[in-house]
């Protein structure tokens, strides 16, 4: 039976799924998936520990897989279906779908879904793959890579302007934290201030030259929080920032890069690493490169990847986050294009 994808996008927007809270939502595709005839499978999924940000009062958390029973697939559909906070329901106008997820990602899910019953119906070996805990830790993917189903394409859906990716930047976490020695601001001589050392630190870390890549663009910097002191009269004992990088090569790259320039004066550490991964064109599919990390280098079990999905990035995470039906209905087309030119 035909899915009516713009239907099923309004039904997910309107179930919250905060990272971490995304129970309810998977109960959903469970019993939607196994209504429309689907093997369903849940991967449990660890909750994270006390004391995580954002996880108060978190549900139970697993993946949902569905398959065509007793049959390996050739392609497999996947994308998330947690989202960013805050959550706000689905409104619509003649033009777009509004909401939480409307573009990253339950309005992709519902356009997978949609192709899949298509494939299936044309007699393709095809699986579905919805994964939690993308927008934090990729906690999801990682459990899911450890249980792979044997296929041999994985079509990964994030916001692409209905454009196949050629390459995704990869995401490195990066935490420096400076210790120092308290005293009265009046006699500096007698403290050691970690503020001073953070700040030079970052200083050198934005003027290092890190990788570029011809037709993919450079390695970015975001240096997203800063904290520590005690007051302005004090000497700061302690201080920290947290950077994002956008890779486009190695991290050991980078890695090398900061902590040779930071020399000991800050730790490093990192907290999420996820590799730079370039992918083929197929066919006439318009490209583009994603700046933005996605769940494929944790999902190196599935097969080969590829990245496709209806809406901008530009307007994810944001409270003006939409999706143009017209470019929802016209994915489905798209993906079903892909996986018949993957499988053949």
């Amino acid at each position: 039976m035909a899915i009516d994808a713009i239907e099923l996008t309004r039904r997910l927007v309107n179930i919250p799924s905060t990272t971490y809270h995304e129970g309810a939502c998977g109960e959903f595709l469970c019993e939607f998936l196994a209504g429309e005839g689907w093997e369903i499978e849940r991967m449990p999924v660890p909750k994270p520990a006390a004391g995580t940000p954002g996880a108060d009062g978190g549900s139970e958390r697993f993946n949902v897989y569905a398959s065509m029973p007793g049959v390996t697939p050739e392609v497999v559909f996947s994308t998330h279906f947690d989202t960013v906070p805050p959550y706000f329901g689905c409104t619509e106008d003649e033009e777009f779908l509004y909401g939480r997820g409307t573009c990253d990602a339950k309005g992709i899910l519902a356009a997978q879904v949609a192709a899949a019953e298509q494939l299936r119906a044309a007699g393709v070996k095809v699986g579905l793959l919805f994964v939690v805990g993308e927008e934090r830790d990729s906690a999801g993917a990682k459990v899911a890579n450890e249980n792979p189903r044997g296929s041999r394409f994985l079509i990964n859906g994030e916001p692409t302007d209905n454009r196949l990716a050629l390459a995704t930047k990869g995401a490195l976490r990066v935490e420096m934290r400076a210790h120092g020695r308290m005293a009265h601001s009046a006699y500096p001589e007698l403290g050691e201030s970690a503020i001073d050392k953070l700040v030079e630190s970052l200083s050198d870390v934005l003027k290092l030259k890190l990788p570029v890549v011809d037709e993919i663009g450079e390695t970015t910097v975001n240096i997203g929080l800063i904290s520590g002191g005690r007051a302005p009269n004090v000497i700061s004992d302690a201080a920290e920032a947290h950077l994002l990088v956008r890779t486009v090569g190695p991290s050991e790259d980078v890695k090398d890069a900061i902590e040779n320039v930071v020399a000991g004066r800050c730790q490093v550490d990192y907290s999420l690493d996820l590799n730079f991964v370039q992918m083929r064109r197929v066919g006439n599919l318009p490209t583009m490169v994603a700046k933005f990390a996605t769940d494929i280098p944790s999902l190196t079990s599935w097969g080969e990847p590829f990245l496709l999905g209806p809406g901008s990035i530009h307007v994810a995470h944001t409270n003006g986050e939409k999706i143009a039906k017209t470019e929802l209905l016209e994915c489905v087309r798209l993906y079903v294009e892909l996986a018949h030119g993957l499988v053949g």
